[in-house]
C-alpha cells in the first residue's frame, strides 16, 4: 500500500464520483479506478458502493477512510516538521481568528511578528468560532484566537485576557455625549449592530434580555469596518470591543450601567498537534500580548 492509495481513496470519497476525483488528482479515470481496486484487493473488502448515481463509502470504507484521514494529517505534519527551521529564518504559520479580533488585535500583533520573523509566511483567516475549531481539528490551521466556552473534545485552550465591550458613538456628531447610559437609556438609542451569526451580537442580546430591554436596531451588518464608518459619520451608536476605540480615534466610548460582562479571549490549538518553531514563537508573542492586555 502506498501514500497515493490513501490520497486516491479520500478524493473519491470527497467527490462521490470517480471522474471528478480523477480530474482533481490530474490522473486518468481508468488509472484511478485501477488503484482503488488494488487497495480493495489488498484489504480484502470493497471500500465503495458503486451501484448508485454517486459513489459512496461502504461501512468498511467509512472505517478505513476515518483512519486514513488521521494518518494523512500526521504525514503532513511530519512534512512540516522536516522543513521546520529552528532559527525561524523561514517557515509558515496558519492562523484563524473570529471577526472582532481582526478589528483591533490582528494589525499590531501580526505586524510585530512579521518584524521579528520576516522569513515566516503568515496565512490569516477570519471565520466563525465553530468553523475555526473544525479547521483546527482537521489540521487546516495551526492556532486560533477566539472566546472561551464549550470547545470540541480535541481542542486545547489557553486563556489570554478579558475583552470588554462598550457602547460607542461618533466624537464629531456626539461632542456633548454623557459619559455613560443606563440600560433604559440604551433602549431609546438607535443602534447599528453586528448580525445575529456573530458571537458579539449574541452576547449583546443576552445582556438586553437580562436587563429586560429591547434594543432599537436601525442597521445590521456583517462587517465591523462598515459599522465603524456608519457610527463615525452619523448619529447611530454601536456596541463593540472597547479596544477598537484605541484603533479608531473618531469613536467615543460610553459606559453602560450595568456594564456588559467581559469575555475571556483564548488561544486554541489541536491537542497533540505538532508545534513548529514558528508556531511556538507566535504562541509566546500572543501570550505576552495577552498578559499586557490583562495588566492594562
Amino acid at each position: 500500500m502506498l501514500l497515493r492509495h490513501i490520497r486516491y481513496l479520500l478524493a473519491v470519497a470527497d467527490h462521490g464520483n470517480f471522474t471528478r476525483a480523477a480530474e482533481a488528482l490530474h490522473v486518468s479515470q481508468p488509472t484511478l479506478s485501477q488503484q482503488i481496486r488494488q487497495l480493495e484487493d489488498s484489504l480484502g473488502a470493497p471500500l465503495f458502493d458503486r451501484s448508485g448515481r454517486t459513489v459512496r463509502l461502504t461501512d468498511a470504507g467509512e472505517a478505513y477512510a476515518r483512519h486514513a484521514r488521521l494518518a494523512l494529517q500526521d504525514l503532513q505534519a511530519a512534512q512540516r516538521a522536516m522543513h521546520d527551521v529552528q532559527d525561524l529564518q523561514r517557515g509558515s504559520l496558519r492562523l484563524g481568528m473570529t471577526p472582532t479580533f481582526t478589528a483591533y488585535l490582528a494589525g499590531p500583533l501580526l505586524s510585530r511578528f512579521n518584524q521579528r520573523y520576516p522569513g515566516i509566511a503568515l496565512s490569516v483567516e477570519e471565520m466563525s468560532q465553530d468553523q475555526l475549531e473544525a479547521a483546527l481539528a482537521e489540521d487546516r490551521l495551526d492556532l486560533g484566537i477566539a472566546f472561551a466556552g464549550q470547545h470540541l473534545p480535541d481542542i486545547d485552550s489557553q486563556r489570554l485576557f478579558e475583552e470588554r465591550l462598550s457602547l460607542m458613538v461618533s466624537r464629531e456628531h456626539h461632542p456633548e455625549a454623557p459619559p455613560g447610559l443606563t440600560a433604559a437609556e440604551l433602549e431609546r438609542q438607535s443602534l447599528v449592530l453586528l448580525s445575529g451569526d456573530f458571537a458579539t451580537r449574541r452576547h449583546i442580546e443576552g445582556y438586553c434580555r437580562e436587563q429586560g430591554i429591547a434594543p432599537r436596531i436601525a442597521i445590521e451588518a456583517n462587517s465591523i469596518g462598515a459599522i465603524v464608518e456608519i457610527v463615525r459619520r452619523g448619529l447611530l451608536a454601536t456596541i463593540l470591543p472597547l479596544a477598537i476605540t484605541e484603533e479608531q480615534p473618531g469613536l467615543r466610548p460610553l459606559d453602560l450601567q450595568p456594564a456588559l460582562a467581559p469575555r475571556s479571549v483564548v488561544m486554541l490549538g489541536r491537542k497533540g498537534a505538532y508545534r513548529s518553531a514558528a508556531c511556538q514563537a507566535f504562541r509566546e508573542l500572543l501570550t505576552a500580548q495577552g498578559e499586557g492586555a490583562a495588566n492594562h
